[in-house]
């Protein structure tokens, strides 16, 4: 008999509505699906369509009005906001559009941010960011700041953050919104391959086309609403 694998990500009956001005939005409306680990899935949709709301649920950061969100066999509703950050320090890295790198810190210092929280310190994290920042090529730039860096090196910095303290879900945000589209296509090929290798699961918010033929699956939201599922 096959062995049967809980999905990392798994959501049930998820809405997500907001207050505004006397009125509710509703974001989300009764979503459900799962994503298995070690996928590749890309969420594509208008903007308004509930794809950032759908990723900061995944995260633990906000919550669902109703429903559950299952992350790593964990109901996120049922933690709390405590546990919940654990779970993100521990299990999720972030790649956002604006890079999101702390301007005060230097580039090796950004990377052992993440493996501090962790309680990774010493020679142990040196190494281990420096191999990272190697994987990334931008072994030579660990003493520079941020904004010595262009912005296709800042995101490669911003991969290499996300996956240095070995998380098994990895959330993108329009990682190359803010590219141009050679240096874009060049981290997209870094991120893929880093995350391949790794075995890693990556859910990534684009409007690439470029992106949406490398995904294992492209999830299309309209309204709240998964439109259309591609394999």
């Amino acid at each position: 008999m096959s062995e049967i694998h809980e999905p990392l990500i798994r959501l049930e009956q998820v809405s997500r509505s907001y207050e505004e001005a006397g009125r509710t939005r509703v974001v989300l409306h009764e979503l459900s699906l799962s994503i298995a680990a070690g996928e590749l899935v890309v969420l594509v949709g208008k903007s308004g369509s509930g794809k950032s709301t759908l990723l900061n649920l995944v995260s633990g950061i906000d919550l669902p009005s109703s429903g559950e969100v299952w992350v790593a066999g964990r109901a996120l509703g049922r933690m709390s906001e405590h546990e919940r950050t654990l779970l993100r320090r521990h299990a999720v890295g972030f790649v956002f559009q604006f890079f999101n790198l702390v301007p005060t810190l230097t580039v090796l210092e950004n990377l052992l941010l993440p493996l501090e929280l962790n309680g990774r310190t010493g020679n142990a994290a040196q190494t281990q960011a420096q191999a990272m920042l190697a994987a990334v090529g931008l072994a030579e730039r660990g003493d520079s700041y941020p904004d010595r860096l262009s912005g296709g090196e800042q995101q490669r910095v911003a991969i290499a953050r996300a996956l240095v303290h070995d998380p098994a879900l990895i959330l993108a945000d329009e990682p190359t919104g803010n590219l141009d589209a050679e240096t874009g296509g060049y981290v997209l090929d870094l991120l893929e391959r880093l995350v391949r290798t790794s075995g890693k699961t990556l859910l990534m918010v684009t409007h690439s086309a470029e992106v949406v033929g490398r995904a294992d699956r492209v999830l299309r939201l309209r309204e709240g609403r998964v439109l259309l599922e591609t394999i």
